[in-house]
């Protein structure tokens, strides 16, 4: 298996040409395409996929598209002009139309298949042929592959049409889930936190679909109207979209030796990660059992540091299967995510999702899915007892690394030098008795109050003076901790460099989705800007209306508070 050497120049790209360029494909050069696929990529309806690492699939274009938005932030990075989303032909690649393409640009994208385990346990229902083998990317299809300013980024169309793992809908994505997964993206890498990114976000003007959701004003649980809505295409980007799910798959066939090739293509999907996701870090002259371990180090470290990530700034994914892993340890797929505001260990936006998904749960999800990974790579060193047993120790050293990290985490959020774990007992109890408001609480708590007064702004409830005295007598506790330190000035700036200012809040968010639903996409732009500095002070017309509680008006509000899996 070879690929091509990365180029370090900075890439300056104007013209579409220039772009169309740049492709160079290493998982369709490398990896084993489906045997049953068709060339040409009209394979649109849901079939079984028996073997093989990807289809061939084109994309079906979007009726008469229409441009919402783009990450300047994004394009800037990749050195791509700012114009180029108004440019035909790219407009027509990235609005599922692949008959703008031409050499060295494939004239068709790819999907790929993977397999679901929820908490460890292995699932194939969920595939509707009941085997597992057309379950995998039903509406997501990659289209471009490139090394820009020496990195691979793959990009892909999220709601590009059917494909084989359509599972019988209709692969289109709404605007709303849209917006929501563009803004996200770009909003969690200006936090700090691993993610895919956003490239454009693309409209059609006469296309719609109809989707479950909630009515004005709804406090029911589940959707409870359809809703006709606008169809939309957004680009997602990343240097992979390998999944845990996806090893599984193989390593699935391998154990069930469905195919003569199948222990193969288990070793060749491994080999593509290790160079698609970890090629700088390793070495790829050692022994392959060698890389695999080192694999399997790297990979734990990146997921462990993920989750911590997420704790720190609220964040909670809520669908954590092992195929919405990412096998590079990045967040991916924004569905029915959620971001903390009213303090609640378990926290959890999606209503399908169960408290085994809610915001402190997530590392023994992540636990989960690293096992799954684990048992996945595992054949791959059955003739090498010491490499087992390298890899064992690995997994078995899993919780222990993440309660150290997510500790190490806690530390820093505090302004602390080491964890403390009975002041922070003693504060998650005050932080749930009081309700508050976890992003304002930390920030609050980053100016470093000698008084619990300061901190009463995060409070979504009057707390009784029995309370007050608790919170100012753990101040007090904290505060001396705090002036160990050294320079509490010092302190505080760390402080707010690892606690936001502005958080995602989704009864700000969905005003931005209903008005671009109109053609309107003031608030899209607003909410782009302010989301990209989310650790900065920023004007006081955005402090005052992004920065304060909840209004009461959305508490347990359908499609506010809560939401189903609906996109």
């Amino acid at each position: 298996m070879t690929y091509p050497s990365k180029s370090s120049a900075k890439a300056d790209v104007k013209t579409f040409d220039e772009f169309v360029q740049l492709a160079d494909y290493s998982l369709m050069n490398n990896l084993n395409a489906d045997p049953d696929a068709k060339n040409d990529g009209n394979d649109h309806l849901p079939r079984q996929v028996f073997s093989g690492h990807f289809v061939p699939v084109a994309p079906t274009p979007l009726a008469e598209p229409e441009y919402v938005t783009h990450s300047y932030t994004f394009f800037n990075e990749l050195g791509l002009s700012n114009e180029l989303p108004f440019d035909e032909g790219f407009c027509r690649l990235f609005t599922g139309d692949m008959s703008a393409t031409y050499a060295p640009m494939r004239p068709v994208g790819w999907a790929t298949g993977y397999a679901l385990s929820i908490y460890g346990t292995e699932y194939t229902q969920q595939c509707p042929f009941g085997t597992g083998n057309a379950y995998g990317d039903g509406r997501a299809i990659s289209v471009f592959e490139a090394v820009i300013n020496g990195q691979r980024w793959e990009m892909q169309l999220k709601g590009g049409g059917p494909t084989p793992y359509c599972r019988g809908a209709d692969g289109r994505a709404v605007l709303r889930s849209s917006v929501r997964e563009f803004l996200a993206q770009e909003f969690m890498h200006a936090l700090g936190v691993p993610t895919s990114r956003s490239l454009t976000l693309y409209v059609s003007k006469s296309e719609t679909v109809s989707r479950p959701w909630y009515s004005a004003h709804s406090y029911s649980a589940n959707p409870d109207i359809l809703v006709d809505n606008p169809v939309a295409i957004s680009t997602r980007v990343a240097p992979s979209f390998l999944r845990v799910g996806q090893l599984e798959l193989f390593a699935r066939r391998t154990r069930k030796n469905t195919h003569a090739n199948a222990f193969e293509e288990l070793r060749m999907i491994v080999a593509h990660l290790i160079e698609r996701e970890y090629g700088n870090e390793i070495n790829r002259t050692q022994s392959f059992d060698d890389q695999l371990i080192e694999l399997a180090r790297l990979f734990r470290q990146r997921l462990i540091s993920l989750v911590t990530h997420w704790l720190r700034v609220g964040y909670c994914q809520g669908n954590f299967n092992s195929d919405n892993c990412a096998a590079g340890g990045f967040t991916l797929d924004y569905g029915p995510f959620g971001f903390c505001e009213i303090f609640d260990t378990e926290f959890q936006p999606w209503t399908g999702g169960g408290k085994h998904f809610s915001f402190f749960n997530q590392p023994a999800a992540a636990e989960a899915n690293f096992h799954m990974f684990w048992t996945a790579v595992r054949p791959l060193l059955a003739e090498n007892t010491d490499a087992i047993k390298q890899l064992d120790q690995i997994r078995r050293g899993f919780a222990e690394a993440m309660q150290n990290q997510t500790q190490t985490m806690w530390a820093a959020k505090l302004g602390l030098t080491e964890y403390n774990p009975a002041l922070f007992k003693q504060l998650l109890k005050l932080m749930t008795l009081s309700k508050v408001d976890y992003t304002l609480f930390f920030r609050e708590l980053s100016h470093i109050p000698d008084d619990v007064s300061a901190l009463k702004k995060s409070f979504y409830v009057q707390t009784p003076p029995e309370l007050d005295e608790q919170w100012q007598a753990w101040l007090n506790s904290w505060r001396d901790l705090v002036n160990k330190g050294g320079d509490l000035a010092a302190v505080s700036a760390n402080m707010k460099k690892t606690n936001p200012k502005y958080t995602w809040r989704e009864w700000l968010v969905v005003p931005a989705y209903q008005h671009a639903m109109q053609g309107d996409y003031t608030l899209v732009k607003e909410l782009q800007d302010v989301l990209s500095q989310p650790y900065e002070e920023q004007s006081k017309a955005i402090e005052d209306k992004y920065y304060r509680l909840k209004p009461k008006e959305y508490f347990n509000a359908g499609g506010v508070s809560h939401y189903s899996c609906s996109s």
